[in-house]
C-alpha cells in the first residue's frame, strides 16, 4: 500500500527528539514495501500475471459441459454472462494467437450447437449473443458467424423509436453495455458507420437519463442506489465505445466527459485494498469482484487510449488486479461475485444479495480485464 503525502522540513534537532528512531523505520519500510508491490511487473510469469489468469478462466469455461441458459417462459437462450464469458474468451484467445484454443471455443459455441439455444426473443438481453459470433468471426472467417450477429445487432433495431433509439431502450444502466458492445461489434465487422451512431446515440441518452452528479449512476429509474456491477456494465459500455468512436462524432464529447467524470469517482472510491463495493459508494458494502474486474477493464482502455492520465490511472488499474487475483482459485473460478440483480428501491435488496464463485458474471469481465491488460496495440 503507498500513502503519499507532503514532505514536512523540520530542523534537525526537533525531528530527533520528536520522532523515535523505529517509528522512522516503520515508515520507511513500510513505504519500500509499497513502492515494491506497485512496482512489480504483473505482465511477468508468476501467479498474478494476466495471461496465467486468462488461460485459467478461459480453461475452466471450457469445463462446463452445459451451456448457462434463460429459461423465461417466452423464450430459451443462451444467458448474457456466458455470451460475455465465452466473447472475452476467445478475445483472449486471439491477442495470444492460440490456435488450439480458439478452435476449443468455435467448436462450443458453433451455429449447430447455438441454433436452438438462441430462439432470442426481442429482449436486450439476449440480443447482446451478437458480440460473440462477430468476436469468433474475427478470427475464423465463418460467414455464419458473422450472420449470427448482424442479425441480432440489426434486430435491436427492427422498429425504433420516433427518438431514434432502440425498442428495447429500458434505462437500466447494464444495457450500455448490453446495446453498445453488441452495436460497436458489429461496426468492427462489417465497418459501416450506422453501429457506431446507434451505440453512440444510444449511450449518450442513457448518460442524460442516469448518470448522476458525482459520476456514477443509479441503477434504473426507482432505484436510486450505485450498484456495483451496474456500473461495472456501463464503465466497460463507455469504454468500448470510445475506443471506436471518431472524435468528430456529436456524441463522443458528451460521452468522453461522462466516463471521465465516471472514472474519477471511481478513482475516488476505490478501497485501499484496490477493491470497488457491492454498493460503490457505500464502505459498509462488501468487496465485489465483478464490478472490480470491470471498472479495472474500463480504465485499462482509458489510460491505453489516452483517455485517462496515465500516471493518476495507472495505478488505478493495477491495484485492481493485484486485488482481485486474490479472489481466484485454482480452479479457475473467481469468489464474492454478487449474483443475477434486478433493480430495486430497498437498498437492503443490494445489501444481502447472495454472493457466489464462479458465476459468469464474474468471469467474464475477469477475460476482459486480462485482455486489456495483455494487449499492447490498444
Amino acid at each position: 500500500m503507498i500513502h503519499s503525502g507532503k514532505a514536512v522540513k523540520m530542523k534537525k534537532r526537533f525531528a530527533c527528539r520528536a520522532i523515535p528512531l523505529f517509528f522512522l523505520l516503520t515508515i520507511m519500510l513500510s513505504g519500500c514495501a509499497g513502492s515494491a508491490r506497485m512496482g512489480r511487473d504483473i505482465f511477468a510469469s508468476g501467479d498474478e500475471s494476466p495471461e496465467r489468469i486468462g488461460r485459467l478462466v478461459a480453461g475452466e469455461l471450457l469445463q462446463r459441459p452445459e451451456f448457462m441458459l434463460y429459461r423465461a417462459s417466452h423464450w430459451r437462450g443462451i444467458h448474457y454472462a456466458e455470451a460475455c464469458a465465452g466473447f472475452g474468451a476467445i478475445r483472449l484467445a486471439g491477442l495470444l494467437e492460440d490456435k488450439e484454443l480458439l478452435a476449443r471455443l468455435s467448436n462450443r459455441y458453433s451455429r449447430a450447437n447455438t441454433d436452438t439455444l438462441t430462439d432470442l426473443a426481442d429482449h436486450v438481453d439476449a440480443n447482446v449473443y451478437g458480440i460473440l459470433p462477430l468476436e469468433l468471426y474475427k478470427y475464423i472467417k465463418d460467414e455464419q458467424f458473422l450472420k449470427q450477429g448482424i442479425e441480432l445487432a440489426d434486430a435491436q433495431w427492427a422498429a425504433p423509436r420516433a427518438d431514434g433509439l432502440t425498442h428495447q431502450t429500458r434505462f437500466w444502466i447494464d444495457d450500455i453495455w448490453m446495446i453498445g458492445a453488441l452495436q460497436v461489434q458489429a461496426w468492427r465487422a462489417t465497418g459501416d458507420p450506422v453501429y457506431l451512431e446507434r451505440a453512440a446515440l444510444e449511450i449518450d441518452a442513457y448518460l442524460e437519463k442516469l448518470q448522476q452528479p458525482n459520476g456514477l449512476f443509479y441503477h434504473g429509474e426507482g432505484a436510486p442506489f450505485f450498484w456495483g456491477r451496474g456500473n461495472g456494465w456501463t464503465a466497460a459500455g463507455m469504454a468500448e465505445l470510445l475506443s471506436e468512436l471518431p472524435p468528430g462524432n456529436p456524441h463522443y464529447p458528451a460521452i468522453l466527459a461522462g466516463y471521465r467524470r465516471m472514472m474519477e469517482a471511481l478513482r475516488r472510491y476505490q478501497a485501499e485494498d484496490g477493491m470497488w463495493r457491492q454498493l460503490v459508494d457505500n464502505p459498509e458494502s462488501w468487496n465485489e469482484s465483478s464490478a472490480t474486474a470491470m471498472f479495472g477493464y474500463a480504465v485499462t482502455i482509458g489510460v491505453k487510449k489516452g483517455l485517462l492520465d496515465k500516471s493518476l490511472y495507472t495505478p488505478v488499474y493495477r491495484k485492481a488486479w493485484q486485488a482481485l487475483v486474490t479472489y481466484i482459485g485454482e480452479d479457475g473460478k473467481i469468489s464474492e461475485v454478487c449474483i443475477g440483480t434486478g433493480k430495486s428501491a430497498d437498498i437492503d435488496h443490494y445489501l444481502t444479495r447472495p454472493r457466489s464463485a464462479g458465476d459468469l458474471h464474474g468471469q467474464a469481465p475477469v477475460l476482459w480485464f486480462a485482455w486489456a491488460l495483455l494487449d499492447r496495440k490498444l
